[in-house]
């Protein structure tokens, strides 16, 4: 339900929520540690950016971290402005549907859609990171090999 970009923001954030609070990230070194495309994903946080939901620096030291505490980060923050979840909510007919008589079906995709998106709202980033029992340095994604750093 949720895209491959979408995904690789939320891992990222998860990450970033392990991390001093005060300390950046290089992109590069957050792209190898989360396995993702390294411009692809710099891209995704820059506009994630500008959203406020992080903060970089250039320079030596430089990189992102966490604009705000990660338990104030849902996941529909990270989404909303990736994917637009919340203007999905027409009906999976489009306009087969949503005029005078509905398909049989629009009632039952729309509660899906809400229930979705108040999971998305619901579950923030701290959550993950405790419920997960993520920590920094045990931080590591499938396929990823630890020893390969």
């Amino acid at each position: 339900m949720l895209s491959q970009t979408t995904v690789h923001a939320i891992r990222a954030f998860i990450y970033l929520a392990t991390i001093q609070s005060d300390s950046f990230v290089g992109a590069t070194h957050l792209a190898k540690t989360i396995d993702a495309p390294a411009n692809y994903l710099s891209k995704v946080l820059q506009q994630l950016t500008h959203q406020g939901l992080l903060e970089s620096q250039r320079g030596a030291g430089g990189g992102i971290r966490l604009a705000k505490p990660a338990a104030t980060i849902t996941l529909f923050d990270i989404a909303e402005p990736i994917e637009r979840v919340s203007t999905q909510a027409k009906c999976f007919m489009n306009k087969l549907c949503c005029g005078a008589r509905p398909c049989r079906h629009h009632a039952d995709w729309t509660k899906l859609h809400t229930d979705f998106l108040n999971f998305l709202k619901k579950v923030n980033i701290e959550d993950l990171v405790k419920q997960n029992q993520v920590d920094h340095d045990r931080f590591m994604m499938p396929g990823i090999r630890k020893d390969e750093d």
